[in-house]
């Protein structure tokens, strides 16, 4: 007995570790590509590295990419199957305005790139709780309760305090980023309301199938209007670089698919604590390699919010918690009655049976 038990202690142990391992194997890959993505978009959009200003065709270049990779892996490899309750008035009413805000929000982000340092953009996202708490009590999603929102006004004030420390400050810049926030935070809350609330679960490879090529049509209109002019200006002097492109591209799909690993293999709150790992990364990052000035009131604020945004993960993670203990005990205790009825029915078959062999009740 106890030589089984020591035998099965190394195995128990090997285990633990090679979750651990895969874990942080998870967690870096999409590291690696989080991080990629918003260097790399820096590096195309910003006018003094790559100098190519255009956001809206980089996220058409984007989309289209993403439309035919998506559509390979679910049509053709099959690697992931499409919803069956997918109908034709569903995508209307559901995708199309999602799909709208996915692309507003990728429009507005990428635009933000030309105006704002990489490091300050990190910090405005991290009002990302507060607008989708706002707009959640706004739809009625949420409730309104004084603890949360006094939360919600302390990350608000850490960001002020690191816009009021940011030394390049652009409104239009600032403008831009909350935007892209505002149509992102919407776009999550209505996920919620029209998909989750009906059962429909799409994981990031199913969302870019349905989404991606919504996205490239909506933003066809600006595009006609706002750069297209511009491109076909300077079409002599450029051309397409398929190397810089298709390696972005390629590293922006892939940030999809090691969402979908990620959040699979472990859980959103791991992915939560990753995305502040990056954060800081890219503040340290911006600061050291791309030479963008972050002043000591930057990080005084910034680690404001970031404790706020700790602790409001934090908050959400025990409702969470009790949420998925009370559902249990309520599986427990339907178990325990249908297994407390069960056992009635049993003993009352037991005792008919004894009367029809003539033993009496009593005798039992």
């Amino acid at each position: 007995m106890s030589s089984k038990m020591v035998a099965s202690t190394p195995s128990l142990s090997e285990g633990i570790i090679k979750k651990i391992i895969l874990t942080y194997t998870y967690i870096s890959i999409w590291l690696f590509f989080s991080f990629s993505v918003i260097i790399y978009n820096k590096y195309i959009l910003d006018k003094k590295l790559y100098n190519w200003p255009y956001p809206i065709t980089l996220t058409m270049i984007h989309m289209s990419f993403s439309s035919i990779l998506s559509f390979l892996l679910v049509r053709v490899f099959h690697v992931v199957e499409s919803p069956l309750q997918m109908t034709k008035s569903l995508y209307i009413s559901s995708i199309l305005p999602i799909g709208v805000l996915f692309a507003l929000s990728l429009w507005l982000s990428n635009s933000a790139y030309i105006y704002l340092s990489v490091s300050f953009i990190q910090m405005l996202k991290a009002l990302m709780p507060v607008i989708v708490y706002s707009i959640g009590v706004i739809l009625k999603k949420d409730s309104f309760k004084t603890n949360t929102m006094a939360n919600m006004i302390s990350i608000s004030i850490g960001v002020g305090i690191a816009a009021y420390g940011e030394a390049k400050f652009d409104v239009y810049g600032v403008i831009l980023q909350l935007g892209a926030l505002i149509f992102e935070a919407t776009r999550l809350v209505l996920i919620q309301i029209l998909l989750t609330s009906k059962g429909i679960q799409l994981n990031p490879i199913t969302s870019l199938y349905y989404i991606a090529p919504c996205c490239l049509i909506f933003l066809t209109v600006p595009w006609l209007f706002v750069e297209y002019p511009l491109l076909m200006a300077q079409t002599k002097e450029f051309e397409f670089d398929f190397v810089i492109f298709g390696s972005n591209s390629l590293i922006a799909f892939g940030l999809n698919l090691a969402v979908f690993l990620l959040v699979g293999k472990t859980s959103a709150l791991t992915m939560n604590v990753a995305g502040v790992v990056k954060d800081w990364l890219l503040i340290a990052f911006s600061w050291s390699v791309i030479k963008d000035t972050v002043t000591p009131i930057n990080l005084l604020g910034y680690l404001l919010a970031f404790l706020g945004v700790v602790y409001y993960n934090r908050v959400k993670f025990q409702s969470l918690k009790a949420s998925e203990g009370q559902a249990h005990q309520k599986k427990d205790n339907v178990v325990d009655y249908v297994k407390v009825n069960d056992d009635e029915e049993s003993v009352k078959k037991l005792l008919d049976d004894r009367d029809s062999n003539g033993v009496k009740k009593d005798d039992s």
